[in-house]
């Protein structure tokens, strides 16, 4: 991180992921740094900016120099490889959202649809600060084919994604909007469960991963 942001790996040289930004509504890339300069409209961004830094710099700690993104108020990042588990899986659940039924059917989901697609998904189920941070990276090996999804409730929407640079060019960027929009708001998850957005957000992301590529590849979230 700037800051205890992620440093570049010989395994990840060319991530340069996208984060979705829940909150705002908007995806922040390299070309949408530009902070409004109207009094209320710099507030907001800079609360918007604080929010997801912190979901992030608690979940994987993206970095200025892999993601793009102004994480200028992200300071501190977590790392508490003590939280991982001892031995691998795609689903970690510090918070104690998923069953243990729903984090094997939801590990099994993961694992056809990286044999099928070659994708990666990842899900780490959090409530800011408890999180292992950055220690996911190593344990997860994150690259170019890789979404990490981080369920965290902590600033009302709770699906949060980072998304490699493999898979930004095949799934619109509007895919993960409507996905949080949809199955991450807070009338949503405070009705149906945090478990409930977890298990329908991991089955729509990988009926788009599935789709073929295409100009309307993912239009509807499944």
């Amino acid at each position: 991180m700037a800051m205890l942001f992620l440093p570049p790996s010989t395994q990840c040289r060319s991530f340069s992921p996208f984060v979705f930004n829940h909150i705002s509504g908007e995806i922040s890339s390299p070309s949408r740094l530009s902070l409004k300069t109207s009094g209320v409209e710099n507030w907001v961004s800079r609360f918007q900016s604080k929010s997801l830094s912190l979901v992030f710099s608690g979940a994987l700690a993206l970095g200025l120099s892999l993601s793009g993104v102004g994480f200028a108020e992200a300071k501190v990042g977590v790392n508490k490889p003590e939280l991982l588990p001892k031995e691998f899986t795609s689903v970690i659940d510090v918070a104690g959202f998923l069953s243990n039924g729903q984090e094997k059917r939801i590990a099994q989901e993961i694992a056809n649809l990286e044999k099928d697609t070659g994708f990666k998904l990842r899900v780490l189920a959090q409530n800011y600060p408890v999180t292992p941070g950055l220690a996911i990276k190593d344990f997860w090996q994150v690259d170019d084919s890789t979404i990490v999804f981080v369920a965290d409730p902590t600033f009302g929407n709770i699906l949060n994604f980072n998304v490699g640079a493999t898979v930004d060019l095949d799934i619109p960027r509007s895919f993960w909007s409507r996905l949080a929009g949809k199955y991450g708001n807070m009338f949503y998850w405070k009705e149906k469960g945090e478990d409930a957005s977890i298990e329908a957000a991991v089955m729509a992301i990988s009926s788009c991963l599935r789709e073929p590529v295409g100009p309307n590849n993912c239009a509807e979230i499944q």
